[in-house]
């Protein structure tokens, strides 16, 4: 039953990050940033850190392309860097101790190097004319607040909710 309710959260965040942006008031944010949620990524990271690394590898795999076909017009940027840094950060922390403000703080990281490998992608293939620091301040700084608020709600009850599963994914062999 656990492995059903990982999907169907980890699918719940794909889709909620699709009205997320409908939902929120305009007035909350600066009309000219582009705020992006990551809520899915955050949840298939930080199930990969707590829960299994290997399945959280795969979930970023399939959730990647199914980010590409349905967010994008480019097959393959997400496809191939959700995994990717899902595993980057999987060896990052393995230098550090897992507790919530470290795996935050990694997250924050991660969604960095997310935002900055779409941008040179996008960049090198000429669908954008923003430059570097426009793409800081216009997007990746809006980008990160919005999802470190996300992560400050929900870090302590995935971490809860993803060693659980650990623990009876351990019990069960």
């Amino acid at each position: 039953m656990s492995k059903f309710l990982i999907g169907c959260l980890i699918s719940l965040m794909f889709i909620l990050e699709s009205i997320f942006l409908e939902l929120l008031p305009a007035n909350v944010y600066d009309k000219n940033w582009i705020v992006v949620p990551y809520f899915l990524f955050i949840t298939i990271l930080f199930f990969s850190i707590y829960g299994s690394r290997n399945v959280g590898i795969i979930y970023g795999f399939v959730f990647g392309l199914l980010f590409d076909i349905v967010y994008t017009e480019i097959l393959g940027i997400y496809f191939f860097a959700f995994p990717f840094i899902i595993y980057i950060c999987n060896k990052i922390m393995k230098a550090f101790h897992q507790n919530v403000f470290v795996v935050s703080v990694v997250s924050l990281l991660g969604i960095t190097a997310l935002e900055i490998i779409v941008y040179e992608i996008i960049k090198v293939i000429h669908l954008t004319t923003m430059d570097f620091s426009s793409f800081l301040y216009l997007r990746l700084i809006p980008t990160l607040l919005l999802n470190l608020i996300f992560i400050v709600i929900v870090a302590y009850p995935y971490k809860r909710y993803f060693e659980k599963y650990a623990q009876t994914m351990r019990d069960n062999f």
